[in-house]
């Protein structure tokens, strides 16, 4: 991976991060973590990795971002000055359910 794409992983990220933060509502019950992000080669395309806790309102959560984000990507479009900004899409992240599985496991052969 270039230099470049490294850097624009990481300030998507972080922009991304204040966004959903701040700006988009969800339930009470929901919380949503940008865990990391992966820009394509050509920087048109970014996969946002998100974490949801509860893991069982997954599919909520990314519904409600799939519904803003135009919202995201305007507030995304006039905080960064770079071209091509990437088009945004939502992935959610299994790693900390897995890892919640794992924990189980372990405590469980005790």
């Amino acid at each position: 991976m270039t230099q470049r794409i490294l850097k624009v992983n990481k300030l998507i990220k972080r922009e991304i991060g204040k966004i959903i933060l701040l700006e988009i509502n969800f339930p009470i019950d929901i919380m949503v973590t940008v865990m990391k992000v992966e820009v394509s080669k050509d920087i048109r395309y970014a996969d946002v990795f998100i974490s949801v806790l509860p893991f069982k309102k997954g599919e909520e959560a990314k519904k409600i971002l799939k519904e803003d984000v135009y919202f995201i990507q305007k507030i995304l479009n006039k905080k960064l000055y770079m071209k091509p900004l990437p088009r945004i899409r939502f992935v959610i992240d299994g790693t900390g359910e897995y890892v919640g599985k794992i924990d189980k496991l372990i405590k469980s052969s005790r």
